[in-house]
C-alpha cells in the first residue's frame, strides 16, 4: 500500500502535459497545493488557458503552450512527468482523429524520452476505453479488452493502447520508472458542456429545460468518479513506483437512464427524457475492479454521485447562470 507523505512533493518539479484540460487543470492545482513546482504544457486543442488562469499568480506555476507531438521547449530538471495530453472528447476525437492518434503515439514517446533524460517518474493517463465493449465484468487490469480497431472510437482507444505499450517498451529499453493509470469516466467542474460526455450534457440540458437525450433504452451502465477522487489517485501514482496498469474509477455502477433521472431531480428540471439511437460501439457495461488501487495505492473514491453532481452543477450555474 502506498501512503503519500504530506510533503512528498515539496520543492519537486512536476511537468504536466495536457495541464490546461479538464483533468489536467485539477491535477496542477492539487500538486501546487502539495508544495510542488508545476510546469503546465497544453496545445489548447481541447484545453484552455482559462482553466489554469487562477493559478498564474502562484509562484510555483508556469504555463507554456506546447504540442507534445512537435518540437518540445526546453524545461529545467523534472522530477515527475504526468502525461495527460490527449483528445478525450468523443466529438473532438471524431473531428481530429489524426491529432488524437499522434498525441497517444508520438506524444507519448517524446515524453517518455524526456522522462528518461531527466530520470523522472513518468505517469500516463490511459483509459477504461482500452477494455472496449467489455465481455468481462467488472473490468480488472488483467483483462485484455474487446476493442473494435476500425470503429468510430478506435482512434482514441488505440492511441491509449499504444501509449500503454510505449510505457512498457520504455521501461525495458530505457529503464524509465513509468506507471499506467486507466481512468474510468471522470466528471466535475471545468468539463466542457459541448464535448459529448454524458454528465455535462445532461446537466446543460436539464438546466436549459431541454430533453435529456438518453441513448437507446438507457440500460447501459457507467461508473462515474468525481474529479477530486481521480486526481488523488494520480497524485498517489506519481509519488510511488507502482508500474500498473491500475484502474482508477468509482465501482458504483449506474445506468444512463438512472443518471438522467438523478440529474432531473437534482436540478428541479421539468425536462423530459428523450430516447435517441445508440452510437456505434457504445460500451454496454462499464465498472472498474479497483482492488489493485486499494492495495497498491491505498486509494478508493470518497465522493458520492449526488454530491459530485451538485458540485459540478454549482460550478456550471456560477459560470453560466440561467437568465
Amino acid at each position: 500500500m502506498t501512503t503519500v507523505v504530506a510533503n512528498h512533493f515539496g520543492g519537486r518539479h512536476v511537468l504536466v502535459t495536457g495541464g490546461a484540460g479538464f483533468l489536467g487543470s485539477h491535477l496542477c492545482e492539487a500538486l501546487l497545493g502539495r508544495g510542488a513546482r508545476v510546469t503546465c504544457w497544453d496545445n489548447e486543442s481541447t484545453g484552455s488557458e482559462e482553466n489554469v488562469a487562477h493559478l498564474a499568480v502562484h509562484p510555483g506555476f508556469t504555463y507554456r503552450p506546447c504540442d507534445v507531438t512537435g518540437p518540445l521547449p526546453s524545461v529545467e530538471h523534472a522530477d515527475v512527468v504526468m502525461h495527460l495530453a490527449s483528445i478525450a472528447s468523443p466529438l473532438a476525437y471524431a473531428r481530429l482523429p489524426i491529432d488524437t492518434l499522434r498525441s497517444g503515439s508520438a506524444g507519448t514517446l517524446q515524453m517518455l524520452e524526456l522522462a528518461a533524460k531527466h530520470d523522472a517518474r513518468f505517469v500516463v493517463s490511459s483509459t477504461s476505453e482500452v477494455y472496449g465493449d467489455p465481455e468481462v465484468h467488472p473490468q480488472h487490469e488483467g483483462y485484455w479488452g474487446h476493442v473494435n480497431p476500425v470503429g468510430p472510437r478506435a482512434v482514441y482507444d488505440e492511441s491509449k493502447r499504444f501509449a500503454e505499450a510505449a510505457v512498457v517498451g520504455a521501461r525495458r529499453e530505457w529503464g524509465v520508472d513509468a506507471g499506467i493509470v486507466r481512468i474510468f469516466n471522470t466528471y466535475g467542474p471545468r468539463m466542457a458542456v459541448d464535448d459529448g460526455r454524458v454528465v455535462p450534457t445532461f446537466l446543460d440540458q436539464a438546466v436549459r429545460g431541454l430533453p435529456l437525450t438518453v441513448a437507446g433504452d438507457g440500460s447501459q451502465t457507467r461508473s462515474l468518479c468525481y474529479v477530486d477522487d481521480t486526481v488523488e489517485a494520480l497524485v498517489r501514482m506519481a509519488a510511488c513506483d507502482v508500474p500498473g496498469p491500475v484502474n482508477v474509477g468509482n465501482p458504483d455502477e449506474h445506468t444512463i437512464l438512472e443518471l438522467a433521472q438523478v440529474v432531473v431531480a437534482l436540478t428541479g428540471s421539468s425536462s423530459p427524457i428523450e430516447h435517441v439511437p445508440m452510437p456505434e460501439d457504445d460500451p454496454q457495461r462499464r465498472r472498474p475492479d479497483i482492488t489493485r488501487a486499494r492495495t497498491e495505492l491505498g486509494w478508493e473514491p470518497t465522493v458520492p454521485l449526488r454530491d459530485g453532481l451538485r458540485r459540478t452543477l454549482d460550478w456550471y450555474l456560477a459560470r453560466s447562470p440561467v437568465r
